[in-house]
């Protein structure tokens, strides 16, 4: 094995392991990546000496090593996605005059990141550090529509876990399931008035390289209508995936049309 090859086989053996809930061991490596034992073995022996994988002699398995959790950890202080996406919310703001953020999942809650203000913003509640009910805000319903629906039932195994604020907003499993489809139908996630009466959002998820929901962005704005007008603003949402779109080549990641 030239340099090279070797070094996308050792990471692509890496990313295997990381995507397991556990070890697996050698021939399962080998399977999945289609390549010869004799060339998966040395990978690992060489990824094991330098601490990036760990072997199980009792199991006969592999799984990640200390060095992998060190650079890991390094990805976390090193905050790389908030780096990457302020200055594409920054522009985003710019061009549609609303506040742009950019969410994460935390369990059944989304927690926003980064929040980049027009110059004559509104004042909102999705300020840096916020967290909400993921199930309510546009921007964790862009991420939710793309779980597994195990996924999605795990998070939210009874009514409790259905917080309301305004009285707006999905309120059992049936309904949030039925909100994720047409999110997915419609390409975006929209909300009016599901988390501050009078405001309204669009979002789009960001993804990662195996094509799953790393991270959702949004634009806030204010909307004033009592009763809801299930509007979906397709001209906003353009602006909001291109940004998100970018972001997703930016870190890395893949739509998940492009997995096929």
């Amino acid at each position: 094995m030239t340099d090279v090859p070797a070094l996308r086989r050792g990471l692509a053996v890496l990313r295997v392991l990381a995507t397991r809930p556990g070890p697996i061991s050698a021939g399962a490596i080998a399977r999945e990546l289609e390549l010869p034992r004799s060339t998966t073995y040395h990978l690992l022996a060489e990824l094991a000496a330098a601490g990036f994988v760990v072997h199980l002699p009792a199991e006969r398995r592999y799984g990640l090593g200390i060095a992998a959790f060190e650079l890991g950890s390094a990805y976390l202080r090193h905050d790389p996605l908030e780096r990457l996406a302020a200055p594409l919310l920054h522009r985003l703001a710019g061009r549609v005059g609303h506040p742009a953020q950019l969410g994460v999942l935390h369990g059944n809650e989304l927690l926003y990141l980064v929040k980049e203000r027009p110059p004559a913003p509104e004042t909102l509640v999705t300020d840096v550090g916020v967290r909400l009910p993921a199930h309510l805000p546009a921007s964790g319903q862009a991420l939710l529509a793309h779980l597994p629906h195990t996924h999605v039932r795990a998070l939210y195994p009874r009514a409790a876990a259905f917080v309301s604020r305004t009285g707006r907003g999905p309120a059992t499993l049936a309904a949030l399931r039925r909100s994720l489809a047409a999110v997915r139908s419609r390409g975006w996630a929209v909300e009016d008035g599901h988390v501050t009466p009078d405001f309204a959002s669009v979002a789009h998820a960001v993804f990662d390289h195996n094509g799953s929901p790393l991270a959702s962005v949004a634009v806030t704005f204010r909307h004033v209508c009592p009763a809801g007008c299930a509007e979906t603003w397709p001209e906003l949402a353009h602006e909001v995936r291109t940004t998100a779109d970018t972001l997703t080549r930016r870190v890395g990641g893949r739509k998940p049309d492009q997995l096929q």
